[in-house]
């Protein structure tokens, strides 16, 4: 049994900014959909289809969408700093995760060459 006594607080960061960004990119299309359809129908509702309210909301989706992905690594880093720091602080009281782990089996040389 190995125990987990800190974790690099830097790394962690990365590795949940990443994460978290990468999540937001899934919900960026649904946002731009919903934000479009909104806006194009405050367009055509509006009776002309020259109105600039409705084209300052489509482009103010547009931005949201960018920065969803953005402000969401930002915190995702942030919060893993948070995070790592306080798991660092913990397991010095406590102890840290218990793990077992266990040595892959060698792969054959044939099965290696045949990759």
């Amino acid at each position: 049994m190995y125990v987990v006594r800190s974790v690099g607080v830097i790394s962690v960061a990365k590795i949940m900014g990443c994460t978290y960004a990468a999540l937001a990119l899934i919900f960026v299309p649904f946002v731009l959909i919903a934000g479009l359809m909104g806006a194009l129908g405050a367009l055509a509702n509006s009776g002309s289809h020259n109105n600039p309210i409705a084209a300052f909301g489509a482009i103010g989706v547009i931005l949201i969408a960018i920065l969803i992905p953005i402000f969401y690594g930002v915190m995702g880093f942030i919060l893993g700093l948070i995070g790592a720091l306080i798991y660092n602080l913990i397991a010095k009281w406590v102890g840290g995760f218990e793990i077992e782990l266990q040595q892959a089996a060698p792969v054959p040389a044939s099965a290696a060459a045949a990759r």
